[in-house]
């Protein structure tokens, strides 16, 4: 970290850095852990939002490999903490390759050290609102053969465009990029229409000028025609839990308000 500071902006905070406090990461600077404080002490419970995504997202990549995926995507990968999507990948396909995109130079910097001696997973800086840039990167041309399956994986960062940046041609641009077979994941922030949801905008606008909480219908509407596998676009602590109630009639947990506005689903390119 210490090596970082003096290309770091330390008096702005930034969205990976705050995802980093709230997950229990140490890569942050005091203006992050400021934004991050304001959720856990001022909305008692939201950390669930970013702690349930994370696990959503570590199950997604288990079964995505499982599935025979063999090479991983990341855009707005965030910073590195434990179960990285290399590392869940190579769980269970050693083979896999990914590359991990994010706009963050501090996430640049760790991802490049924590990945010095993995030939198969890469790392570099780009803006998620251009395509076409990434997808022609040396990086992306080098490491994946679009012939062949990809996993493309938009884990809550889609929610980071407001609707002026189109995030839907975004993902339409993905998808078309995609031969039959390949799977694209989305998890976002999910409209409740209730207090929680105004306060918890109010905030990341305010702060970073985006953050835009959107309904079941309009995420339903980002994944385009491609396939939404089950079960279907769910909260992501309830999307394909580990451990579910063996006798069909016992009761589900009921989920928090928190663990109601992250949802998440999986889709495939038939």
């Amino acid at each position: 970290m210490t090596d970082l500071a003096h290309v770091i902006d330390q008096s702005k905070p930034s969205i990976a850095r705050v995802y980093d406090y709230l997950l229990g990461g140490k890569d942050n600077f005091a203006v992050d852990r400021a934004i991050g404080d304001h959720f856990k002490n001022n909305l008692p419970g939201s950390v669930a939002i970013a702690v349930t995504n994370r696990q959503a997202l570590i199950r997604a990549v288990r079964d995505m490999a499982q599935d025979g995926v063999r090479q991983f995507i990341d855009l707005g990968s965030g910073l590195p903490t434990a179960d990285n999507v290399h590392q869940v990948a190579h769980r269970y396909a050693p083979d896999a390759k990914v590359v991990y995109i994010d706009n963050d130079p501090i996430v640049l910097a760790h991802g490049r050290a924590l990945l010095a001696t993995d030939s198969d997973t890469t790392v570099f800086q780009a803006d998620l609102r251009d395509p076409r840039t990434i997808r022609e990167h040396r990086e992306v041309v080098d490491m994946i053969d679009f012939d062949q399956p990809v996993a493309v994986i938009f884990s809550a960062v889609l929610h980071h465009l407001n609707d002026d940046e189109d995030p839907a041609a975004v993902v339409h641009y993905w998808s078309e990029q995609l031969s039959p077979g390949s799977l694209l994941y989305i998890s976002h922030f999910r409209s409740g229409e209730n207090r929680e949801t105004a306060v918890a905008e109010e905030k990341l606008q305010s702060t970073f000028g985006r953050g835009r909480w959107r309904t079941d219908k309009e995420i339903e509407a980002l994944f385009g025609d491609l396939d939404i596998l089950e079960p279907g676009i769910t909260p992501c602590a309830s999307w394909r839990p580990d451990l579910m109630p063996t006798d069909e009639t016992a009761p589900h947990r009921a989920l928090t308000v928190w663990e109601q506005l992250i949802i998440t689903g999986l889709a495939r390119k038939a």
